[in-house]
């Protein structure tokens, strides 16, 4: 990432996310994460990110552990609440994020190191400061759509894993065509320049996958498997409303599971 595109990211990104009322001051908030969203802003999007990480955490990491300590790479880290969670299960954590902020970034992961330990590296997914094969499990976590060339990413994560090592993405929007995530890229645009007067576009971030950019992500030595969580019954009808009401289709927050091959 161009270092002035990186700087106009970070601000824009922190003061949205100000804005919307994300992060605390307070250690609780942090250590309650993802089941409870302590401050109440949130509430409903950290309710769908405690599903996602409990799928994920029964049915995808238990199994590639197997009684192991993995290495992982836990990518777009944040605040760092996954690699808490990671590390309370006894997993060697390397948390990464371009942001050292300390309510969304990687500074605020301070609230959990005197429960857990975990490393911390401020970088982007394209220029990982690592060695090769040193991970077993690479997790974006929601971040993969910050991305602006996903082929040119995951061969940087690739080569920092053993071999068959895997790749996880979580909490990325999913569309079946295209041409509804495009949709989806105009709508939020026009609502962020008119909520906080920018477009929040500075690093040409891709925002969503398609059935179309998976299937091309093959190419890359990489198996996909795709997993679909039960978020409940309102969500999963939303795409029988949207039909109903002739709106865009909305996006799926499917768990995309990748082996190297």
């Amino acid at each position: 990432m161009i270092a002035e595109q990186r700087r106009k990211f970070e601000q824009d990104y922190l003061r949205i996310r100000r804005a919307e009322g994300r992060g605390s001051d307070e250690q609780e908030h942090y250590l309650a994460l993802p089941f409870r969203d302590l401050s109440g802003n949130l509430s409903a999007q950290w309710a769908m990110r405690g599903r996602t990480w409990k799928y994920f955490e029964s049915r995808i990491l238990k199994r590639i552990a197997r009684w192991r300590v993995l290495d992982i790479l836990d990518l777009g880290a944040g605040c760092g609440w996954m690699s808490y969670r990671l590390a309370l299960a006894g997993h060697r954590v390397s948390a990464v994020d371009v942001l050292t902020d300390g309510r969304e970034g990687l500074g605020a992961a301070r609230h959990y190191l005197e429960h857990a330990s975990f490393a911390r590296f401020n970088a982007d997914f394209d220029h990982l400061p690592f060695a090769g094969a040193r991970f077993d499990l690479a997790v974006f976590n929601a971040s993969l759509h910050y991305s602006s060339d996903y082929a040119r990413t995951l061969t940087e994560v690739k080569r920092c894993l053993r071999a068959a090592g895997r790749i996880v993405i979580l909490d990325s929007p999913v569309y079946r065509l295209r041409e509804h995530g495009e949709m989806m890229r105009r709508e939020r645009r026009r609502e962020f320049l008119a909520k906080y007067g920018t477009e929040s576009d500075h690093i040409g971030s891709i925002e969503y996958l398609d059935l179309e950019s998976i299937a091309a992500l093959r190419g890359l030595g990489i198996e996909w498997r795709i997993h679909k969580p039960w978020y409940g019954i309102r969500w999963h009808s939303r795409p029988f409303k949207a039909w109903w009401t002739r709106a865009r289709p909305p996006s799926r927050f499917w768990i995309l599971e990748g082996t190297i091959a």
